[in-house]
């Protein structure tokens, strides 16, 4: 079902980061970060891939190592809102039926994780589908850098029925907390 699903990929990508400048322009293995996302979310092949983003140096970068890439508004409050910029750019007639939305700062993703996401919009029920990882490492639970998916079990605990997202520590109990990855 995944082949029939007219699916569009987006990675924003901008250049303001607070916690490592530049970042995805940083250099791995002889290519910038937001290349090797590229890289990853095309061979996912789900589809058209385009980067989104507000930076030339980041344009260049993406364009010459093959990748489609469209200009953004620098602007944006939040990531989400440069994709929907773009969206509106890339599908501006809607006749995409899925997006996914690839975090500029994911280098090492499994293509497999991201067709992964789309599976609970095919089999149900949810509109909106994000991924997620239990968090093992105690530090991790309070450390603001990572993002934690509150939620309750659905599915027999396969998945999780997100209610927020949030940076702070988060309430838990004698279930699991988990990680949000950013797709």
């Amino acid at each position: 079902m995944l082949q029939t699903l007219k699916t569009l990929t987006l990675i924003p990508a901008r250049m303001a980061s607070t916690r490592l400048p530049n970042k995805p322009l940083a250099d791995i293995c002889g290519k910038p970060m937001i290349v090797h996302v590229a890289d990853r979310a095309a061979a996912a092949k789900l589809g058209r891939t385009v980067v989104a983003t507000d930076s030339e140096e980041i344009f260049a970068a993406v364009q010459a190592h093959g990748h489609e890439v469209i200009m953004t508004r620098s602007d944006h409050e939040s990531g989400s809102d440069r994709i929907y910029e773009a969206l509106q750019k890339v599908d501006p007639n809607g006749e995409m039926e899925a997006i996914v939305n690839v975090q500029g700062d994911l280098p090492t993703i499994d293509p497999e994780t991201i067709r992964r996401a789309l599976l609970p919009l095919v089999d149900g029920p949810a509109d909106i589908a994000t991924l997620g990882v239990e968090i093992t490492v105690d530090e991790e639970k309070i450390n603001p850098n990572v993002v934690k998916i509150v939620g309750s079990p659905m599915n027999g605990g396969e998945r999780l029925r997100a209610l927020y997202f949030t940076r702070a520590t988060a309430p838990y109990g004698d279930g699991p907390l988990y990680h949000h990855i950013g797709l």
